[in-house]
């Protein structure tokens, strides 16, 4: 029996949470926007009244404007969307307890063990739909099918509020007639390498061959020919599943795309700060740190480097993952996800070696200890980095307000 995967997309989703709370809104066109006071600020999300007056997610403000002079602009409310994400995953956890959240509006289902055929599954997906929209007040379009990657598709096809079915009988005459940029991998350059040489559709993509492809596009164009064939049999991890206590690490995808270095840097502490809060949760030290990215075509990478000695202060951790990703990003691509972890770790019971840098470090994680306990008396917002608040929809508490991925999520084969 082949698999029955969901994929599903909650509809504008910070500007659906927005129009839910403030009802007066509702009948205008609105956008959610990175800084309302400044007009260079960007569209975040917006409302489908707004997309159909020509309005874009990624436009500047005053762009926006000038499509839809009327436009209703507001800040994003980080803290609201990721509660308000958490309660539809609870509903998803009535279903299945494979669910893979892929950022903070979409995750993968794994119906594979509760639905007896395809169609029940297709129903579920409806059913989940229902549940969303009668308990939550948002809509949310679902793809269906025995893969993840033509899952994620088929909720791209149908949009608002709908569901999408792709069963392996049918995918060829579903999915090969498109346009071959709605294929997962398949970004914009990629698509004028594959339309230079008349490959426009997906099938087209199919026909070509992977020896090909291979030659155009290196081992890339394996994956995308992959994956035009339906070949994918990448996991939906449990609900909760954790790496093995030998490591330390937290990954996130944030509301946007990392596309500078201060954006990087800002999420690389934050990041920092919740890998050593655990570690000193654990009475644990660790000296290996990895950074792990992932850009918005799902290509990922890791490097890791060592530190002069073990520690559970969030300084040294942040300074070696901002020192790899430094060496390693081109200062170009998009990145989705981030991701810090380290490892080779020991219990600080257990004593360390003393270096020349000993003093001031263990000065460092009783200062973080310290803050620790103020966030545990006071809330976790009552005390942070300055760096956190260049953009306030990247300063989050992974801890406990975002979804954080367990780094086996970056080790996925897709």
């Amino acid at each position: 029996m082949s698999r029955i995967i969901l994929h599903c997309d909650l509809n504008n989703f910070y500007a659906s949470v927005e129009c839910l709370y403030r009802p007066e809104i509702r009948q205008f066109p609105v956008a959610v926007c990175g800084d309302t006071d400044k007009r260079h600020g960007i569209v975040l999300a917006k409302n489908q009244i707004a997309k159909l007056r020509g309005v874009k997610t990624g436009d500047v403000i005053y762009q926006a404007m000038d499509k839809c002079p009327n436009l209703v602009t507001v800040p994003p409310n980080m803290k609201l969307y990721q509660k308000f994400s958490r309660k539809v995953n609870d509903i998803y956890r009535r279903y299945s307890n494979q669910i893979q959240p892929f950022s903070i509006d979409e995750s993968w289902i794994d119906l594979t063990g509760t639905a007896a055929t395809f169609e029940e599954g297709v129903k579920t997906a409806d059913e989940i739909r229902a549940a969303v929209f009668s308990e939550l007040g948002v809509t949310i379009s679902i793809g269906v099918s025995f893969n993840k990657i033509f899952a994620k598709l088929g909720s791209d096809l149908k949009k608002p509020d709908a569901t999408t079915a792709i069963p392996k009988e049918r995918f060829q005459e579903i999915i090969w007639p498109l346009p071959c940029r709605e294929l997962l991998y398949v970004g914009p350059a990629t698509e004028r390498k594959l339309n230079r040489v008349g490959l426009k559709t997906i099938g087209d993509i199919a026909s070509a061959g992977p020896a090909f492809l291979q030659s155009l596009l290196g081992k890339w164009g394996l994956t995308i020919y992959a994956f035009a064939m339906g070949m994918d049999d990448s996991p939906v991890y449990l609900d909760g599943a954790e790496d093995a206590v030998k490591s330390v690490g937290n990954s996130t995808t944030t509301p946007r795309d990392i596309v500078t270095l201060e954006d990087a840097k800002q999420v690389i502490y934050m990041l920092s700060d919740s890998v050593a809060e655990r570690l000193r949760q654990k009475g644990m030290v660790g000296q290996l740190v990895q950074v792990s990215l992932r850009d918005t075509s799902l290509c990922s990478f890791e490097r890791q480097m060592p530190l002069k000695e073990a520690t559970c202060a969030s300084g040294p951790i942040a300074k070696a993952a901002l020192s790899l990703f430094m060496r390693h990003w081109d200062g170009t691509t998009h990145l989705r996800s981030l991701g810090v972890r380290i490892s080779d770790l020991s219990f600080l019971s257990a004593g360390r070696q003393a270096t020349f840098d000993s003093t001031t470090t263990e000065k460092q994680e009783q200062l973080e200890g310290c803050i620790d306990s103020l966030r545990r008396r006071f809330g976790h917002s009552c005390i942070h980095r300055g760096l956190l608040m260049v953009d306030p929809s990247l300063n989050i508490n992974p801890i406990e307000d975002n979804t954080v991925h367990p780094m086996s999520y970056f080790k996925e084969v897709m």
